[in-house]
């Protein structure tokens, strides 16, 4: 059942250099941010709402049943955007985890939002976010896979010490795909926006660092499948496909 402690927020906006528009644009018969919206949802941990600057992407939501909340357009990116929205969804302070779901993966599983919860679980961890083992090598040096450097711990969990672009950690055994998936304790995403961009965040690109290099911890759940981002109008025309492929087979 959903709890009223969680709250999924997934943050959208117009402006995207490669592919502008993209959460209008249409995958299996929805727009986009309406897809993932619904996949949050159906995984059904909490409330969920749309954070946007754009007032088309929130008519299109709320016309599709969805909750959407307006936030300032000058956010650098989607935690500053998600900050904004808990503020104004829930003034009182009730909720006690942020989930961050990017709005370009309509084909996440919703099995996979909830894999997010996981590591919070634990009372130490301020953040959770995901994996998955790579089996492809040409992945293992691509520099736009990013690797999450983990310590194993209980139940297939893994305690991140550092993300990169490069191939790591060296030497024989598995390499983890991160998933831009995160799940946050409030103050924790309070703790994070207020951080300044950090050395690492800046050098690999990669904000995430922001956390690690305050002594956040964040702990990462293993999950099967890395869901399709899309960034680009190859992308979007895999997405399709893939939807329209799950629709044949009745899911």
């Amino acid at each position: 059942m959903p709890s009223p402690r969680v709250l999924v927020l997934i943050p959208a906006r117009m402006a995207a250099s490669r592919l502008p528009g993209k959460p209008l644009a249409d995958v299996g018969g929805r727009p986009m941010i309406v897809e993932v919206a619904r996949r949050a949802v159906a995984a059904g941990i909490g409330r969920v709402a749309v954070a946007t600057d754009a007032a088309e992407i929130a008519d299109a939501v709320r016309a599709a049943g969805f909750e959407a909340v307006m936030t300032r357009a000058d956010h650098p990116s989607g935690s500053d955007r998600i900050f904004e929205a808990l503020g104004r969804l829930d003034p009182a302070g009730e909720v006690e985890i942020v989930v961050n779901v990017q709005g370009d993966l309509p084909t996440i599983a919703p099995d996979t939002i909830r894999s997010a919860l996981v590591p919070l679980a634990e009372p130490a961890v301020d953040i959770a976010t995901l994996a998955v083992e790579i089996a492809r090598e040409e992945e293992r040096t691509d520099p736009n896979v990013v690797k999450v450097v983990g310590s194993p711990g209980k139940d297939g969990l893994l305690r991140a010490l550092y993300f990169t672009r490069a191939t790591a950690p060296y030497g024989e055994g598995p390499l983890y795909h991160h998933i831009g998936l995160y799940a946050y304790r409030r103050a924790a995403l309070a703790r994070f926006v207020a951080l300044p961009p950090s050395p690492l965040e800046q050098r690999e690109k990669l904000e995430q660092l922001r956390a690690l290099e305050a002594d956040m911890r964040i702990d990462v759940a293993v999950v099967d499948a890395v869901p399709l981002g899309v960034d680009t109008p190859e992308h979007l025309e895999r997405a399709r496909l893939l939807l329209a492929q799950e629709a044949a087979a009745g899911g």
